[in-house]
């Protein structure tokens, strides 16, 4: 091995990044998760996905004040330490860590239901199998090769629904479609089936639940700082492009879809984008579709395996996790995090094999639990930041939070109003349960061992026989 163990390479561009973030947040949410938001909230789904969108905005701009003033590869679990305190940092870095494999779950999943559509005879868990092995692999070269491959996947998947956006406009202006599939299209869609909150109030607050998985995955731009080329110029274009992007792409798709189709009918047919590509007269729009979305899902598992093995070798850097996950290969990457999470992903392999079709919500909601549970945890590192400090060093922050203190107030507030909403519909407070044993475990976890191997080291120092295990 040569000594080139200085820590992580610098090796991605505000390219890279940018597509990192859109890679992990369009993803299975958008492609597969999207039917299920509709049928609960009808049209009144595209206020949730503003409404969310504005939320998650704030915790980007948390994240990117605190990224940009001191961009470390551990990030937010490093700053929840510095600023919350180490049990903090420890429960965040987990959680995220858990956040991400549960994703990457739910998108091997899918992956699978995916390939079944070319071949119905092969049994799903093999695919699940394959793309796991695979994607390791990947994870294993050099960082830059990784962003690359993330940037064409992420491009594939945006081109696609940039086509479907205008592919839904063209059917909706000029009433383009195959013979004898004549939608009844147009604005009147949007409240013609029973209003534009046809299930109430409840129903569009039921729909947060899987409208925010949707945007779970984009604060990997805050992991990145680690091995950002300029972190201080470009993260925050990063995280000023890419919420605006990501909403764009959520809320003109679903309103192009509900325009075209009632929306009721969306998602009873399969894919609701493989319904516009086949209206349009495109014959092989199926296969096209699933060509795109399987590329939405690899580059989906892609990115959180890339960011959970970014946040394990932070907190195993801080004595929060074993000192393998430490250990850098030749190319600079944490190779042992990548082999515990394609481990972990084999257990997706198991439960494909186990559990039938209701695999998907279950996995959705713990990710809602997890991903909203690491925002709340952001928001709360920021303030716990901003009151640490002078006012001459507030001043002098380079990428500070917008409307402080009142917009990162009124995001903590709506972090915890959808906790409230998973404990109360039945379909979604398995997620909740699972959720807080989940806190209560690491809690445990680090009184019981982290803590006083804390405790040890500041005793001993540094004793050589450490190093080596």
């Amino acid at each position: 091995m040569h000594q080139q163990q200085q820590g992580l390479k610098r090796g991605l561009n505000a390219r890279h990044i940018r597509f990192m973030a859109l890679g992990s947040a369009i993803g299975t949410g958008l492609f597969y998760g999207s039917a299920s938001a509709i049928q609960m909230a009808g049209p009144a789904v595209l206020l949730a996905y503003l409404i969310g969108g504005a939320a998650v905005f704030m915790v980007m701009r948390a994240l990117g004040e605190m990224a940009v003033h001191n961009p470390v590869a551990g990030s937010f679990g490093q700053y929840a330490s510095t600023y919350l305190g180490p049990m903090a940092g420890f429960v965040l870095g987990w959680t995220y860590a858990f956040e991400m494999i549960i994703v990457c779950l739910a998108d091997v999943t899918a992956f699978g239901i995916y390939m079944g559509f070319w071949f119905p005879e092969v049994a799903r868990w093999i695919w699940v199998l394959g793309i796991v092995l695979l994607i390791g692999g990947l994870n294993l070269c050099n960082v830059k090769v990784f962003g690359e491959m993330e940037f064409w996947l992420s491009l594939l998947k945006v081109g696609a629904i940039v086509a479907m956006i205008l592919g839904g406009f063209g059917i909706m202006l000029f009433g383009v479609h195959a013979a004898g599939a004549a939608p009844a299209t147009g604005l009147s869609n949007l409240w013609a089936h029973g209003g534009f909150m046809p299930n109430g109030f409840g129903g569009l607050i039921a729909s947060f639940a899987v409208v925010m998985f949707a945007f779970g995955g984009i604060e990997i731009i805050g992991i990145t700082a680690g091995e950002a080329k300029d972190p201080q110029r470009v993260i925050p274009k990063a995280i000023n492009a890419v919420p605006l992007r990501i909403l764009l792409f959520y809320v003109l798709t679903l309103f192009v879809l509900m325009a075209i189709y009632p929306w009721p009918q969306i998602g009873s047919q399969g894919s609701p984008f493989v319904q516009i590509f086949s209206n349009l007269g495109i014959g092989s729009a199926a296969t096209i579709l699933n060509i795109v979305v399987i590329s939405a899902a690899v580059s989906a598992i892609n990115s959180d395996i890339f960011g959970a093995g970014r946040m394990m070798y932070g907190l195993a850097q801080q004595g929060q996790a074993p000192k393998g996950f430490a250990q850098l290969s030749r190319q600079g990457v944490p190779w042992m995090t990548v082999l515990v999470m394609g481990a972990a992903l084999l257990g997706g392999v198991v439960l494909n094999y186990l559990i039938p079709e209701n695999v998907f919500l279950v996995i959705a909601s713990i990710a809602t639990f997890a991903t909203v549970w690491v925002w709340l945890m952001i928001l709360f590192t920021q303030v716990a930041m901003r009151r640490s400090m002078s006012k001459e060093q507030v001043a002098e922050l380079k990428f500070p939070v917008p409307f402080w203190p009142y917009a990162p107030a009124a995001a903590i507030v709506f972090m915890l109003f959808i906790f409230g909403v998973l404990g109360y519909f039945p379909d979604t407070q398995a997620a909740l349960m699972v959720g807080a044993v989940w806190i209560v475990l690491l809690v445990i976890a680090y009184l019981l061992w982290v803590k006083p191997a804390a405790g040890q080291a500041a005793k001993v120092h540094y004793d050589p026989a450490f190093s080596h295990r």
